[in-house]
């Protein structure tokens, strides 16, 4: 029987051999009538024989091995109350959980190399204490995760290192079925390796995966391991983060599974500006058009995302859009089902604008939506400073600074003295207009730090370490 894996990282190797099919790229040389040679000459007949390792020493350094240590909680198995004294957990609840170290393995893409942004899957990183990174040239450094969504498995990493190369890139909402890719990871923990394939299927959901899927299905060998490596084109260009399989026991059998870049972008994008994803919503629920529904609403069109119901207040019922309507477009973009809506959308952040393409009484119809804030977001903001964890940060780009929307109580941001309704104007007598700037002004810093607030139309310090 088939199961879904995300890939694995708790393997305890890292290495592999680059291998690469020239088969999937044969030109039109007559190949067949030479004599079959153990090593394959650069020309034949004048003609250079194919190759992807210049674009592959080109790409292969920004793309990074990651190892972790941390705990995570394990169900602690029921023990008789009679032997409970002998295993240390007398009076102790039979089902407590206990806390267990782990070392993981997996892949990350540098993303931006002035900065040192890592991009990864959220499950690489979950529940890591320390993470380490291991560039191409056998640096190893330690990194700082910035934010993550589980929902969407995606996380951001940042490292401080000299001479970084960054990948690229591509519009994934570009690419067909059919196009060549080329997975690079670290499988097994063997080190990198790169394999090709084409691009098997396109907007691959309903797996149970993630939450929000809306995946590049390739044949390229993904193995546990490739977590968070790179899908790439024949430019070089990322088109999508490795991050599950599809096979008996975890193995590859072809069938692996990619984020979207575009997808990717627009989280990370959202994590660099707040920390966190800010997650559009557009208030609506519904399913996917099927033959069925296609012949009861008298559609022309079996594919696309049956509106079942719009929220009051919701950003769908402000922008027109009713129950009963077929979605089938966003930004121009094909809408195939109601589970690549939901993926689209919820990679979007709060407060952008999207042009839906909607069927209504069989006429097709434009509405321009102004997506909601999804307030199930985590509240956090210890990517940027630990004394702001529990603090829900928010820019306000009306008067230039950041305004503190909650804070968990018992939080250490509650402990430093930060109340809901506080804003954030400067850090040290230096003005911060947005909690990028501030995530930049504190990342160098250490010691006692002086954070300029207003509260009820009066400034303050409140400080931190």
């Amino acid at each position: 029987m088939k199961k879904l894996f995300k890939l694995s990282t708790s393997s305890k190797y890292s290495k592999l051999s680059i291998v690469i099919s020239a088969a999937l790229f044969s030109s039109t040389l007559a190949l067949t009538s030479m004599p079959a040679l153990a090593n394959l000459p650069a020309q034949v007949d004048g003609h250079m024989m194919p190759s992807l390792a210049p674009m592959l020493e080109h790409v292969t350094p920004a793309v990074v091995s990651i190892s972790v240590i941390g705990t995570h909680k394990v169900p602690q198995q029921n023990i008789p109350e009679a032997f409970k004294f002998f295993f240390g957990n007398k009076g102790q609840n039979n089902n407590q959980a206990q806390q267990r170290p782990f070392r993981g393995l997996g892949s990350g893409v540098v993303i931006d190399s002035d900065k040192g942004y890592i991009v990864t899957n959220n499950h690489v990183i979950e529940n890591a204490d320390k993470i380490m990174i291991t560039l191409k040239d056998g640096r190893q450094i330690e990194a700082k995760k910035l934010g993550s969504d589980a929902k969407s498995d995606i996380a951001l990493l940042q490292i401080e290192a000299e001479n970084l190369k960054e990948i690229k890139l591509a519009d994934s909402d570009n690419l067909r079925v059919g196009d060549f890719t080329v997975a690079i990871g670290s499988p097994f923990g063997l080190g990198q390796t790169v394999t090709s394939g084409i691009v098997s299927a396109l907007g691959r959901s309903n797996l149970n995966i993630e939450h929000y899927e809306d995946f590049i299905q390739t044949d390229a060998a993904i193995n546990s391991g490739n977590s968070g490596g790179a899908l790439v084109n024949l430019r070089g260009e990322l088109i999508g983060i490795n991050t599950a399989i599809l096979g008996p026991g975890g193995g590859n059998v072809g069938i692996g599974f990619a984020i979207p870049s575009n997808m990717m972008h627009n989280l990370v994008t959202q994590i660099i500006e707040f920390g966190q994803v800010h997650r559009g919503i557009l208030g609506v629920s519904g399913r996917s058009v099927n033959s069925e529904i296609a012949k009861a609403m008298e559609l022309k069109t079996s594919q696309g995302s049956f509106i079942e119901q719009v929220m009051p207040d919701s950003a769908a019922d402000e922008a027109g859009i009713k129950a009963g309507d077929v979605i089938i477009a966003m930004n121009g973009k094909k809408i195939k089902s109601f589970f690549e809506l939901r993926a689209k959308i919820g990679s979007i952040g709060a407060n952008k604008k999207v042009k839906l393409t909607v069927i209504r009484e069989g006429k097709n119809k434009v509405f321009t939506v102004k997506l909601k804030q999804d307030q199930s977001a985590d509240i956090t903001a210890a990517s940027i400073h630990a004394m702001l964890d529990g603090a829900q940060l928010e820019n306000d780009t009306k008067s230039q600074a950041i305004i503190i929307e909650q804070v968990e109580q018992n939080s250490p941001a509650e402990m430093a003295g930060f109340k809901a309704g506080d804003i954030i104007t400067g850090v040290n007598r230096s003005r911060i207009k947005d909690i990028a700037q501030l995530r930049d002004y504190l990342k160098d810093k250490s010691g006692v730090l002086a954070l300029n607030i207003v509260r009820d139309n009066h400034s303050q310090y409140i400080m931190i370490r």
